[in-house]
């Protein structure tokens, strides 16, 4: 088998998975570190390759793990991997409540393991981070913050949000320190396949088509023009795929989005009468929606920074497109696609039903 000549990590998750697919499908050896590199995993992921058109041939599967030294590899792994150009890492912890240890550990230790380690690859090319349309800004990035600074920034955004921002900022101050090679994308809230609407992620966003479907969404959280954007997972992965060789420097980072998205109270609205429910008729203030507690509102506080009137800058984003060939898919379409399957697999819970 041919030596990989790319590395992705977090192969397994909602992005990576479709990441690796295109690469394959472009035809380039590829590793994927596991932190489980079981026969039955690598199998697992395998057969998924193959059941949407890929060819596993390509595929290189090691044990690691994104917060050990050297991404925990083995010597003989380590230097399996030596030749590769470009590490993508689209590994990190998506999850909502969690405890601050466990989202720096995973998005904090994990993003600057990655980094570290793709800068001892002599031959590299690209190493591109996977951050987020939220987390990431265009300032000066900072790092370590102050004890204060830190400690305030948990508690506003809670764990998830946090650790990502503070993740962004490590790896690209690393990468400035460093003179590591580096590619921020920041994709907005990504959705299932433009053609499929297959996603098997089922938060956020979905939590909230879920809601709708079920007849547990009274009222809309924000205002008229809410804008949460989102993009297709196939389309994420083909811009990631095209970015070492059609970013002219690293050094940037690109917001990946599509502009056409609805407002949120729009895009609800379109999901409600395609599906034959009833969309929300009232918008109620997020910062009234903060003071209420969950249980009341069923929302999630730590979702309620997402919900902003913000616009984002895609000019660099569309340039690097552009050059690779990429077109966005319909968003519309895409919605509907994405809701129909959401539907379809109970939002991954057996016992949702509709009302």
């Amino acid at each position: 088998m041919e030596r990989p000549d790319a590395v992705v990590l977090g192969a397994t998750g909602f992005i990576g998975r479709w990441l690796l697919l295109e690469l394959l499908d472009q035809g380039r050896p590829v590793a994927a570190v596991l932190r489980d590199a079981s026969p039955a995993r690598a199998d697992r992921l395998r057969t998924w390759l193959r059941e949407h058109g890929g060819d596993a041939a390509g595929l290189t599967v090691v044990a690691g793990d994104i917060a050990a030294d050297g991404l925990g590899l083995s010597d003989a792994d380590d230097s399996r991997l030596g030749s590769v150009r470009d590490v993508f890492n689209a590994a990190g912890l998506y999850r909502f409540g969690l405890g601050r240890e466990e989202a720096r550990t995973a998005n904090v230790d994990g993003a600057l393991g990655a980094a570290r380690w793709a800068a001892t690859r002599g031959g590299l090319r690209r190493a591109v981070h996977v951050s987020g349309y939220r987390v990431s800004s265009g300032a000066v990035p900072r790092y370590p913050l102050p004890a204060a600074e830190l400690e305030k920034l948990y508690r506003v955004r809670g764990a998830y949000e946090a650790s990502k921002t503070e993740g962004d900022a490590a790896v690209r101050v690393l990468a400035e320190r460093e003179g590591l090679p580096l590619t921020v994308v920041n994709p907005s809230v990504v959705i299932g396949h433009s053609v499929t609407g297959e996603s098997g992620q089922y938060i956020g966003l979905a939590d909230l088509v879920r809601n709708l479907w079920t007849g547990r969404l009274p009222a809309l959280a924000g205002t008229a023009r809410t804008f949460v954007p989102v993009v297709t997972v196939d389309h994420l992965a083909r811009f990631m795929a095209a970015v070492p060789e059609h970013d002219p420097e690293p050094g940037g980072a690109h917001w990946v989005l599509d502009e056409d998205t609805p407002y949120l109270r729009d895009l609800v609205r379109l999901l409600a009468g395609h599906l034959g429910v009833r969309a929300p008729r009232r918008m109620v203030p997020v910062g009234l929606v903060r003071r209420l507690p969950s249980r009341l509102t069923g929302v999630d506080a730590e979702t309620l920074t997402f919900l902003s009137e913000d616009r984002y800058d895609t000019r660099s984003a569309r340039r690097v497109a552009e050059a690779a060939g990429l077109r966005k898919p319909p968003v519309e379409p895409a919605l509907r696609r994405w809701a129909d399957r959401l539907v379809a697999e109970r939002f991954g819970t057996p016992d949702t039903r509709p009302k």
